[in-house]
């Protein structure tokens, strides 16, 4: 059986700011177009059976820029969508609401983490099978990946908030005894030499 990789995409001004970002079809920063091409020589050489890719554009570059070819393009693989808190960082929001957990209590004009969780279901119900054929790339967003992670593995929507994950980096689910685990997550590619690259904070 194939690996499922989740790869997110590049920085742009708004991850690098922490803005919660869905619907806004940012370009990649810079930083965030070398962050994907250093993904290029880190999945160089594996084979996919598909690759599917966020309709926003931060993601479908990012997958360019890796050397990989998106041959469908998927609304399920959205971003979270954020409602009333787009474009806001958490520390903002919680100047209105200090108990307020994205986890837990979703948007407002937005989606609740059981709609995110149920769109995520969809994406593992239609790449699932493709498994049994070979390695499927999934390219998209942080906190919808990190939905997508806690339900390959069982658990609710809820519990992606464990489940710190980085621009540019990569993850892999799989099974192990026919169990549905996490292999690696949150990897990021190893940095050219003579690069520092530090880890973007998280919303």
């Amino acid at each position: 059986m194939g690996e499922l990789l989740l790869i997110r995409h590049g920085e742009t001004t708004w991850s690098a700011s922490l803005r919660h970002t869905s619907y806004t079809d940012l370009e990649l920063t810079p930083d965030g177009e070398r962050q994907a091409r250093t993904l290029a020589a880190f999945l160089a050489g594996r084979r996919f059976v598909s690759v599917l890719a966020s309709p926003r554009s931060r993601a479908l570059r990012t997958a360019q820029l890796a050397g990989l070819t998106v041959d469908g393009v998927d609304e399920d693989l959205s971003e979270w969508n954020y409602g009333e808190y787009e474009g806001r960082t958490t520390v903002d929001i919680h100047d209105d609401d200090p108990h307020w957990n994205i986890w837990t209590d979703g948007c407002p004009g937005g989606e609740s983490p059981a709609q995110v969780g149920e769109r995520l279901d969809r994406v593992l119900a239609r790449v699932t099978p493709l498994l049994d054929r070979g390695t499927v790339a999934l390219v998209g967003h942080a906190h919808s990946l990190r939905v997508l992670g806690a339900r390959w593995i069982g658990l609710p929507p809820s519990a992606g908030g464990r489940l710190r994950l980085d621009t540019a980096t990569v993850s892999a689910l799989g099974q192990e005894h026919g169990r549905q685990v996490i292999l690696r997550w949150n990897q990021p590619a190893p940095p050219a030499p003579g690069t520092a690259t530090d880890p973007t904070p998280q919303r």
